[in-house]
C-alpha cells in the first residue's frame, strides 16, 4: 500500500466519528472494498492483479462516505473523501 495519507476532510469525518484511518485502510489491505457494487469489486479483483488504481469506500460511524485509493504503483494509499478526489 506504499505511504499512506489522510485528507483534512476525511481526518475530520473519523474524528467526529471517533474512528481510527487503519479500520478502513486494514479492510482495504484485506480486499474488503466496502460499499462498492459486484461489479466494482471484480474489477478491483483484476486491478490488484493487474497493477492498477485500486478504489474502495467505506461509511464512517455517522454516514460519512471515505474513499481509499491506491496508486497504481503501490506507491501511496490516500483516505479521502469523494469530494477531495
Amino acid at each position: 500500500m506504499g505511504a499512506t495519507y489522510l485528507t483534512v476532510g476525511a481526518k475530520e469525518a473519523l474524528t467526529e466519528a471517533n474512528q481510527l484511518p487503519g479500520e478502513f485502510l486494514a479492510r482495504h489491505q484485506k480486499g474488503d472494498w466496502g460499499d462498492v457494487c459486484e461489479y466494482d469489486k471484480r474489477e478491483n479483483e483484476l486491478l490488484v492483479k493487474e497493477g492498477f488504481r485500486i478504489l474502495s469506500a467505506y461509511r464512517t460511524a455517522r454516514d460519512v462516505k471515505l474513499w481509499v485509493i491506491t496508486e497504481a504503483d503501490r506507491s501511496s494509499t490516500t483516505v479521502l473523501l469523494p469530494d477531495e478526489y
